[in-house]
């Protein structure tokens, strides 16, 4: 589940890390035995890991001799079709035929591209403007470029819209789409522990992917959108100042700007900064199911459910893993359970996921009588930032717009669509009004604007701040997340909740950090003083609020 509205303070929950493991073997070594068992359980992790990793590269071969046998134009999967490793880590790493398979789900609702688009004009008619990529921000920021007056085509495989989307129900009436959402609850819960929850105080829907596919696609039909099914290779430059875009079949479509928005693993089109945070991976895996014995009210979203539900202390490789439990209770019997890990430094295996599910939902006494569908939602996080200087641009998760401590990404490309399309619009009628003596130097300077649009100096310190958060979390044991959560939730209300609709400014973030610090418990206060001073991300933080 892509929580659209977002998860925004449960996406912080995220899994125990390597580096949180070296920790505890550095405390555990003054203990011989806690050692040797420590040594053990590395092992089986290590030896875990490996089998997994078999395990999967099978998987993978055999999906694609599936779907190769079937006709596939688009299972590109080996590392050699990735800018590098990075990049294939975005694209689903180890769970790549998990990724695939979420992709390829069947959606028979969703309309064809092809059937309502009409196709782009290969030949000398040149476009304003290329969209790359068919998602959620592709189409929005198609159909508002086409609004404005532009040319515009898009380009990619016709794949529908495969992901749950759960949203915040102001965010998405705000943006005019409340008709896309099929079911609302009045208010959201969390549970960290077996005391009293937290009520958020907060609507939450679940959006129909169906319908918001079948809107933004009338939008791009209003628009006058073209479309081409097929993937990009490269993006050239030619003299004149346009861009060829070559796709399959060495198909050219030549264009005056070229704006990437086909997903995080987007590094063979666009330049990323050098030397930036590595990336972190959410995944979740879910079910929409029919159930007996359901101890969840129907009229509340459960945002996190964080409570230990084997109280067991046998060691295996999904217990390094911390989850929480997001559902959606549809009605007193059918509801959609996701065992979610949010930003680990190693994607939780949807195996384990699976597995802890599974055994969550036996040991509450819950029984499956129907399965409606699974998802395996995997969602790269944090990164670098692309390249500003670069003449590409970028759009949605390709310019690193997915929040790296939650997962947010489509409200913001849905809401930020509009005024991106006008910035676009504007280069596009300037750099035409230009002398040709000037033209290159208008070409360069006009998408630096286009840039600075997407990523101005506020949003530079406020993604800045989360990371910091996120490299802190990523510290963190399940105890030391539950008094992360727990301290959260003693913060005035404005606070926490601005922080879940991230609406608080840069400044709102700082005292934010001041006020955690002082009501946070003595260990917590530790941990915060040590990462701000020895982590990377604390000085990054720093050098982005000073400006230097």
């Amino acid at each position: 589940m892509e929580c659209v509205g977002v998860r925004n303070f449960t996406s912080m929950a995220v899994c125990l890390t390597s580096s949180s493991s070296s920790s505890s073997r550095l405390s555990l070594r003054r203990k011989n035995t806690a050692r040797a068992s420590l040594c053990g359980n590395a092992i089986a992790l290590d030896d875990f890991h490996l089998r997994r990793d078999r395990c999967n590269r099978r998987r993978l071969e055999s999906f694609l001799e599936v779907k190769a046998g079937a006709g596939s134009e688009s299972c590109v999967v080996t590392k050699e079709e990735f800018a590098d490793e990075e990049d294939y880590v975005k694209a689903g790493g180890s769970e790549l035929v998990f990724v695939k398979m979420q992709q390829k789900k069947s959606m028979e609702m969703q309309s064809k591209l092809a059937e309502k688009l009409p196709p782009i004009s290969i030949g000398d008619d040149i476009l304003d403007l290329v969209v790359i990529g068919c998602g959620p921000a592709g189409l929005a920021l198609a159909a508002e470029s086409g609004k404005l007056g532009l040319k515009v085509g898009l380009i990619g495989p016709d794949l529908p819209f495969t992901n749950n989307y759960g949203v915040w129900e102001d965010e998405f009436k705000d943006l005019g789409l409340e008709g896309c959402i099929e079911h609302v609850w009045k208010d959201t819960i969390v549970y960290l522990d077996n005391k009293d929850p937290v009520l958020v105080g907060r609507s939450y829907g679940r959006v129909s992917r169906h319908l918001l596919h079948e809107e933004l696609l009338r939008r791009c039909v209003e628009s006058g959108v073209s479309y081409l099914s097929s993937r990009v290779e490269r993006i050239v430059e030619v003299s004149n100042g346009q861009s060829h875009v070559v796709c399959e079949y060495d198909t050219v479509v030549p264009c005056r700007l070229v704006t990437v928005a086909s997903g995080a693993a987007s590094g063979k089109l666009l330049q990323y900064e050098v030397g930036g945070p590595k990336v972190s991976v959410q995944t979740a895996y879910g079910v929409e199911v029919e159930v007996e014995n359901n101890p969840y009210d129907p009229n509340l979203m459960v945002f996190m459910d964080y409570r230990d539900y084997t109280k067991q202390n046998v060691q295996s490789p999904e217990e390094n893993y911390p989850t929480f439990l997001y559902v959606m209770p549809m009605s007193p019997t059918k509801l959609f359970f996701e065992e979610t890990c949010l930003a680990s430094k190693d994607a939780m295996p949807f195996d384990l996921l699976k597995k802890k599910l599974f055994s969550r939902l036996n040991t509450m006494g819950i029984r499956i009588t129907k399965t409606y569908e699974e998802e395996w939602s995997y969602i790269p996080v944090g990164g670098s930032l692309p390249n500003t200087e670069q003449k590409n641009l970028a759009f949605g998760a390709a310019a690193s717009m997915v929040h790296p401590a939650t997962g947010y990404s489509v409200v913001r490309s849905l809401s930020e669509a509009p005024h991106y399309a006008s910035i676009i619009a504007t280069i596009l009628n300037e750099d035409h009004a230009r002398d040709i003596i000037i033209h290159k130097r208008s070409k360069e300077n006009l998408s630096m604007q286009a840039w600075q649009t997407l990523w101005p100096q506020e949003r530079k310190r406020q993604r800045a701040f989360f990371l910091f958060g996120l490299a802190l979390i990523l510290q963190l044991d399940i105890e030391g997340t539950r008094t992360f959560f727990r301290t959260f939730f003693r913060l005035p209300e404005w606070m926490w909740q601005g922080f879940l609709g991230s609406s608080l400014s840069s400044t709102d973030l700082i005292l934010f950090a001041f006020y955690m610090f002082i009501i946070a418990p003595q260990n917590l206060r530790m941990n915060l003083v040590r990462h701000l001073f020895s982590d990377p991300t604390g000085v990054t933080m720093i050098r982005t609020y000073l400006n230097i």
